[in-house]
């Protein structure tokens, strides 16, 4: 599973990649996660508010910091 967190670097967005890291660890989800900070490469997901989640190249959230419970629901509905 590949997971990108969109977000120029604001705490927003390295909250969500804290918590999406955390969330990954502690479930053993097998999965990469990188961070994309480039504003071209974030709007190229169509993405005009961030922070924004994108699992497998799909936007699953965007605009605001979902939960950690939010997050592992989305990743194991994907994983399975």
């Amino acid at each position: 599973m590949e997971i990108k967190i969109l977000g120029t670097g604001c705490p927003k967005c390295k909250t969500l990649e804290k918590v999406t890291r955390e969330v990954v660890e502690q479930n053993g989800i097998y999965a990469t996660v990188t961070k994309v900070e480039d504003i071209m490469e974030i709007m190229k997901f169509g993405v005009m508010t961030t922070p924004a989640l994108v699992v497998n190249g799909k936007v699953e959230i965007k605009g605001r910091v979902p939960s950690a419970d939010e997050i592992k629901q989305v990743l194991i509905k994907i994983n399975t």
